[in-house]
């Protein structure tokens, strides 16, 4: 299997130059800025730090010094309701003439009488508009440590599985895959109308799974789902597992216990953790 190669990170400072809708859940935010031209990704997966203004801010408030280190604890410093929101995504596309790139948000509680209220990241994605700025933390090096999807060289069988905060990753590996590569995958999404078309030369049998207004993180469905899956014969089969933490700890165990491959080809990554905020979750790390 490959090796991710530890490669530096750095800050860009981007704006927004476009938005669209992909369902009722889902929304398209796309970045440029002359900074892009130093930011460099080979992954499907590529995951990025964004920092984003609270309401009334023109831009988000970060520590003066942004070195590759010491911004962390900088930034903690800063007064909660004044720093900048924080959040984990992964990029979505990245073209070049123009420089731009693809984030796609997950909205929870956007809509009117949610019962949950949205937090700080949906609610700045559901208005972000043109000429918003934001800060980024992201690759100068092509390849490196943030890249997760890494199947090795005889893999003859592409498993994925992600809920809706992994479907624009999955969906980037899926586009990405060539001809005659064998493909099961199985995406969840709130709602049918956020299920996406897929362009893929792959040979591939995507199903998506519709969770509704069911609790978000939890695995039955994506477990049940699996369960009742027939893959096709494969020698040298690699798994590729993200989304809410403890669903992916599940599926994991089913794909090495149940299925008895071998847990060096399965890559999981958790997103997110069901109940807690990823101020909390980086705290813990």
């Amino acid at each position: 299997m490959a090796t991710a190669v530890a490669a530096p990170f750095r800050f860009f400072a981007l704006q927004v130059v476009r938005t669209r809708r992909l369902g009722p859940s889902l929304v398209r935010v796309t970045y440029a800025g002359d900074e892009l031209r130093d930011f460099h990704s080979d992954g499907c997966d590529q995951s990025l730090s964004l920092f984003l203004p609270h309401p009334g801010q023109a831009a988000p408030v970060v520590p003066v010094e942004l070195g590759e280190d010491g911004w962390w604890q900088g930034w903690r410093d800063l007064p909660e309701d004044e720093r900048a929101v924080m959040r984990s995504y992964t990029l979505r596309a990245l073209r070049r003439d123009p420089d731009e790139i693809d984030i796609d948000f997950v909205l929870h509680g956007v809509e009117p009488g949610a019962a949950v209220p949205a937090g700080p990241a949906s609610r700045w994605a559901a208005r972000a508009a043109a000429g918003d700025r934001v800060l980024l933390i992201g690759p100068a090096v092509a390849d490196n440590r943030a890249i997760r999807f890494r199947p090795p060289a005889d893999t003859d069988l592409v498993v994925i599985w992600g809920d809706e905060t992994a479907v624009p990753a999955a969906s980037a590996i899926l586009e990405s895959l060539p001809a005659g590569t064998r493909v099961r995958a199985w995406l969840e999404v709130r709602h049918a109308e956020d299920i996406q078309d897929l362009a893929t030369e792959a040979d591939a049998e995507v199903n998506w799974l519709v969770h509704g207004k069911g609790p978000e993180g939890s695995s039955p469905m994506a477990l049940d789902a699996l369960r009742r899956s027939q893959l096709p014969p494969a020698e040298h089969p690699y798994v590729w597992i993200a989304g809410e933490s403890g669903c992916v700890k599940e599926l994991r165990r089913h794909f090495v216990r149940e299925r008895e491959i071998d847990r060096r080809r399965v890559t999981f990554v958790g997103y997110w953790r069901q109940g807690l905020t990823e101020e909390q979750l980086r705290e813990q790390e």
